[in-house]
């Protein structure tokens, strides 16, 4: 899971939570926003953006198909821990 072992080293946390969306088939698309890797992942009903940055921080913000707007900011780990459990094939 996210974060594990690889709290000082920002590129090692990223590529494991790309290693993790792969094994559970649950499909994303990269892109560079603001000074962040960003993961785009489009589960049924919700849109996740997960924000990884160079200083190791982790942003994560939900869409959901039902309500406008953002539903939160959770905690990266409790968020991340949940689209993973949720959205596996």
């Amino acid at each position: 899971m996210i974060g594990e072992n690889h709290d000082s080293n920002p590129l090692q946390k990223l590529l494991d939570f790309l290693d993790d969306l792969d094994d559970r088939k649950i499909h994303y698309t990269l892109a560079r926003h603001r000074e962040a890797v960003m993961v785009c992942v489009n589960v049924p009903g919700e849109r996740w953006e997960v924000e990884f940055f160079a200083d190791g921080g982790v942003e994560v913000e939900i869409f959901r198909a039902t309500e406008s707007g953002v539903v939160g900011r959770p905690e990266a780990d409790d968020a991340l821990r949940r689209l993973l459990t949720d959205f596996a094939d």
